[in-house]
This record gives C-alpha cells, sequence and structure tokens, in this order.
C-alpha cells in the first residue's frame, strides 16, 4: 500500500483521499472555515484547534471536531492523536508595523505546533504560506520557487512568515513530510478578510488607487486554495514549496473593482502616485524607529509592498507536481458572491 507520503505519480484529483483524520489551526480564521467545509465534505474527520468558546462554536457548526486551546498549549500532542495530516493555517496577518506578539505566533508558534505534530506521529503537514515571504516593496513578475527570499524583507508580516515557513520545512524527513504552499490574495465567498477592509476604505473615504492600479495581480480564490491544498496532501513533495492561484493574473484596478462592484459599491477614482506613498512609508518607518515605536506610519512598507506594485505567480511547478487545477473561475467565484449578497440582503 503506498503512504501518503510517497506520491511519485500525481494522484487523480476525483480519487479517494488516502487520509482519515486533518489537524487544523486557524480553523475559525476565513481560511480554515472554508477548509473545515472542504475536506468535511470529501469525508474526512477535521480536528480544529479552537482557542475560544467562539471559535469552538464556529468550528462545531461547520462539522469539525473542536480542540480547546492554542499554538502553545501543552496537550496539543494529545490533539493530533490520530491524525494523518496537519495543515497549519493559524497566523497572524497584520500588515501594520509589527509585534513581538506576531512574532511569537508565527515564529515561536509555528515551531511548536510542528514540534506537537511530529511527536504525534502526523505523516504529512502543510504550511499555508504566503507570497509576500518575497515581497520587499518591488515587482514580483511571473516568479517561480526559485526565486530567492529578499535581503530586506517589505515588514514585519513578510519577515515573521519567511522564519515561519523556513522552520516548518525544517522539520521535514522520513517520517513526517512538510509542503508549503504560497498562495497570493485570497478572495471569494464568505470573506472576512481583505473585503471588508475595502469596503471600510471605500466608505470612509480613505480608498485611493495606487496610480491608477493598472498593474497585474495574481488571486486565489478560496475554492482553489482548498483544492490546492487538497492536492499538496495527495502528490506535494516534502521539503518542497508551491505557489498556487487562479488561472491567469488580472489587473488590479479590474478585479478589486469587480469585487467591491458585487457588494452593490463602486470604486472611487482618486489616485495617487506610488512614489509619493512609497516616500510616506519609507519615512513612516524611519520615525517609528526613530521614535522608539511612538509614532504609527498612517502607511507601513508592508501594506505597500502587498498592494502596490505588480505581483504575478508562476504556477507551473503546482500544476505538474501536484496536479492542480484551478476549480472555480474569476467569473463563476464573483457570480458566487453576488449571489451570497443578495441571500443575505433578504434577510
Amino acid at each position: 500500500m503506498t503512504s501518503i507520503n510517497e506520491a511519485a505519480q500525481p494522484a487523480a484529483a476525483d480519487a479517494p483521499l488516502p487520509i482519515r483524520r486533518i489537524f487544523l489551526t486557524g480553523g475559525s480564521g476565513y481560511v480554515g472555515r472554508n477548509l473545515v467545509r472542504h475536506f468535511v465534505a470529501e469525508g474526512v474527520a477535521v480536528v480544529a484547534l479552537a482557542r475560544s468558546p467562539q471559535s469552538v462554536e464556529i468550528v462545531s457548526a461547520l462539522g469539525a471536531q473542536p480542540f480547546a486551546g492554542d499554538l502553545f498549549s501543552p496537550d496539543l500532542v494529545e490533539g493530533m492523536a490520530g491524525c494523518d495530516v496537519l495543515i497549519h493555517a493559524a497566523a497572524d496577518l497584520d500588515h501594520g508595523v509589527g509585534s513581538t506578539a506576531q512574532q511569537r505566533v508565527n515564529e515561536d508558534g509555528t515551531r511548536a505546533v510542528f514540534e506537537a505534530a511530529r511527536a504525534a506521529g502526523v505523516q504529512k503537514a502543510i504550511m499555508v504560506s504566503t507570497e509576500s515571504v518575497l515581497a520587499d516593496g518591488q515587482p514580483l513578475v511571473n516568479v517561480d520557487e526559485t526565486h530567492p527570499f529578499p535581503r530586506r524583507p517589505a515588514g514585519s508580516y513578510s519577515a515573521s512568515k519567511a522564519r515561519a515557513e523556513r522552520l516548518a520545512l525544517a522539520f521535514n524527513g522520513s517520517e513526517m513530510a512538510v509542503i508549503a504552499v504560497r498562495p497570493r490574495m485570497v478572495w471569494g465567498r464568505d470573506d472576512t478578510t481583505a473585503l471588508p477592509q475595502l469596503l471600510g476604505a471605500v466608505r470612509s473615504g480613505q480608498f485611493a488607487w495606487i496610480s491608477g492600479g493598472d498593474y497585474q495581480t495574481s488571486t486565489i480564490h478560496i475554492a482553489n486554495l482548498c483544492a490546492g491544498i487538497e492536492c499538496a496532501i495527495r502528490n506535494g513533495h516534502g521539503g518542497e514549496v508551491y505557489f498556487l492561484a487562479d488561472d491567469e493574473p488580472v489587473q488590479f484596478r479590474q478585479f478589486v473593482s469587480a469585487m467591491l462592484a458585487t457588494q452593490g459599491v463602486t470604486a472611487p477614482d482618486k489616485s495617487v502616485p506610488w512614489g509619493v506613498l512609497r516616500a510616506v512609508a519609507t519615512i513612516g518607518s524611519l520615525l517609528h524607529k526613530l521614535s522608539g515605536g511612538k509614532f504609527v506610519p498612517p502607511l507601513t512598507l508592508q501594506a505597500y509592498a502587498t498592494s502596490a506594485v505588480e505581483i504575478t505567480l508562476n504556477i507551473d511547478k503546482a500544476r505538474r507536481e501536484l496536479g492542480y487545477v484551478p476549480v472555480m473561475s474569476r467569473e463563476a467565484g464573483l457570480a458566487e458572491m453576488v449571489k451570497e449578497q443578495l441571500s443575505s440582503n433578504r434577510r
């Protein structure tokens, strides 16, 4: 019988999953909730780490078995007992100036979770990383997995997630295969991250395009991310990194405008030159350091690097080695968001 660590040829996406039980961190978050739905629908038991009563309720309602605790719980090994796979989706996503709390969650938390997984006998672990590990404020055009980490990361989020990715991959070995996936700009139904922030900026009058927003970006619909992670479980090679994205890049302005339109909101025309915002972010970062953290900049280089320049990903490796094929087109995903919004309005 072939182990889930021995995939030589990409297994068919419609073949039964060779696993029984998944341990998931970040289960009540946007990505986590959709992973629970995805794998429960596949007939796989999901144990979701839940650090609050509200999180327990959320994952329970979705069909997962909650395990009360956090990334540093001493009984984490017990919670992972009997699990074939770990999916580590929990992270501090703050794109601000950074904090020791972010470092603790993203780095120390990753180490703690993977140590527990190894001790529990988990066979395969998926690290949900990000394309931001490569961000330094410069364009990233059709980058693949050979692109080196930047000498100076854009900010705390990029730096801490890059260290977390390296920490996770260091656990790869004959007993536990560790694979990292790097999605970019997750979007779609049930979005509680990017879309609410965009809507808030528009409604408060703070939204502006950066140099018109006419640069290209890769994106990934939440259904494609779930499918990509399933492919990584089926076919991922231990120690490897895979970019995951929708079929083709899209103009940043076109895509953000289309997302806002699904909520009945029209994006404003206001635009700010990229050079101005880059200067604001750079000066703000300097003042933050000189003030010992007392000055909080209105814009960080981390936030700038995420949305102000082209970031497009080459997903050939995921297609070739994982058998990854996007299951949701951009048009269908946007139509799904419109339907969800109309249903919400009728309630």
